[in-house]
């Protein structure tokens, strides 16, 4: 063999072990973040198409009027919506101090026989302070003013 074939065939050697490298290496990013990333759903969306009881996402919306019990001990049960549907939520621990009915929250969690079991409870008190995901969809459920305008 010569030496341009060598090196020729050293440079695709190369070339190939650092293709498979980064295919390792973005499979292992992924499979490391594959419960970091939480997809925002509205309440219309998870009735319309529930996701998996194993699948961790959040909801975000309004705490439904009238909806918000308190049961035996620290868990607390109300509805969230978007004006297009509610979806019932339970929580079990201690909620924000600015979580109230008809104020905006987010939570994390599961949806399980038609419950969304929330594992995180976070409170907004304004609509100037609401996610974007939120705002959309009050606003494609025709709830949403924009308090701007």
């Amino acid at each position: 063999m010569s030496l341009k074939s060598l090196k020729k065939q050293r440079r695709i050697q190369v070339i190939a072990l650092a293709a498979v490298a980064l295919a390792v290496s973005t499979a292992l990013i992924g499979y490391a973040m594959r419960d970091g990333i939480n997809f925002f759903r509205s309440p219309s969306q998870v009735v319309e198409l529930p996701p998996g009881p194993h699948e961790t996402f959040r909801i975000g919306g309004l705490v439904q009027s009238g909806s918000l019990v308190r049961g035996d001990g620290h868990e607390i049960r109300f509805l969230v919506t978007d004006g297009g549907a509610s979806v019932p939520v339970v929580f079990a621990g201690v909620l924000p101090d600015l979580f109230a009915e008809n104020q905006g929250m987010v939570g994390t969690g599961r949806y399980i026989e038609g419950v969304f079991r929330a594992s995180e409870i976070l409170a907004k008190h304004d609509e100037t302070y609401m996610p974007k995901e939120v705002i959309d969809a009050l606003k494609a459920q025709g709830v949403y003013e924009d308090p701007n305008s």
